[in-house]
């Protein structure tokens, strides 16, 4: 029964972690109708309904929320154990599987993990980019990695990256026949490009601080993305004005691409955290990333 059992509940438990099918599906790497399938079967051997299936959303029942709080831990104890036999490897190996923004993965993780990887070719990296602040521990990731302010409570975090600023950015062009702002209250006259992010339920509200001042404000504009790189590119395209870190937009200003205003005002933020559960015992593998990846003054 076990045996029978033991992959269609590690697929009922990408399902019931993700609450869809289709995100459980491309986490598992099969098709959403084979995941469908095997869910079924599973109900139909065990006689209870585990999921409640609606046209918007996937749900556990009684009897699949128990499974998920049981029976859960009981996989992510195995999966500990198997990694920490790499102890035993002349080779460190293992899966990592991280969460991060895009921001961070392209200027943070990737340079390291280029020269990481080559150098350890039986460690495997998974990154998934994300913006909003996921479980890490429910949905399977070893670790996160966010700003220093928004590691969750109960985590141990590593500074993977310096001190970071934002910056407020137009083109040339925009500012041909426009006054650049002085203050952040003089953005409502300026087309703004919106960034929208889950962890704030709406749009960002840019933030300032000047002296013993901070101000957040709400711009306006005609689009809204849900990444900077996009931010960036309409700043670059001319179209309005961005509120992007500070790195990204360094090489552009140096060429003329863009204009930094309101400089005074940007504020700095603690830099990018590699954050992850204290109850998970770090693997080699794990842990080779984390050294390598630690922010060096």
């Amino acid at each position: 029964m076990l045996r029978e059992n033991a992959n269609d509940l590690l697929a009922f438990l990408a399902v019931a972690r993700e609450r869809s099918f289709t995100k459980a599906a491309g986490r598992l790497g099969v098709s959403q109708s084979a995941l469908s399938h095997t869910i079924r079967g599973l109900e139909a051997r065990l006689g209870l309904r585990l999921l409640t299936r609606t046209t918007r959303s996937v749900s556990p029942t009684e009897a699949g929320q128990r499974l998920l709080e049981k029976v859960g831990p009981r996989f992510e104890e195995i999966e500990i154990e198997l990694a920490a036999l790499s102890d035993l490897r002349d080779t460190p190996a293992g899966n990592i599987r991280i969460n991060a923004m895009d921001h961070a993965l392209a200027c943070i993780l990737w340079p390291v993990l280029k020269p990481f990887l080559a150098k350890y070719p039986d460690i495997s990296v998974e990154v998934c980019c994300d913006y909003g602040f996921v479980d890490i521990a429910a949905q399977g990731f070893d670790a996160g990695v966010r700003l220093g302010e928004d590691v969750a409570q109960g985590m141990i975090a590593t500074r993977i990256g310096p001190d970071m600023r934002m910056a407020v950015v137009g083109s040339p062009a925009y500012f041909a026949n426009r006054e650049v702002p002085q203050t952040p209250r003089d953005l409502t006259g300026h087309q703004c490009n919106n960034l929208r992010l889950p962890t704030h339920g709406g749009l960002y509200a840019w933030e300032f601080k000047k002296d013993h001042e901070s101000l957040n404000v709400r711009v306006s504009g005609q689009v809204t993305f849900n990444g900077v790189y996009q931010l960036l590119d309409a700043a670059l395209d001319g179209f309005g004005l961005s509120y992007i870190p500070e790195d990204l937009i360094a090489p552009h200003v140096a060429a003329g691409r863009l204009v930094h205003v309101l400089e005074d005002w940007s504020p700095w933020f603690a830099g990018f955290h590699l954050y992850y559960p204290s109850r998970r015992q770090a693997s080699p593998a794990f842990a080779l990333l984390l050294e390598a990846l630690r922010y060096r003054t």
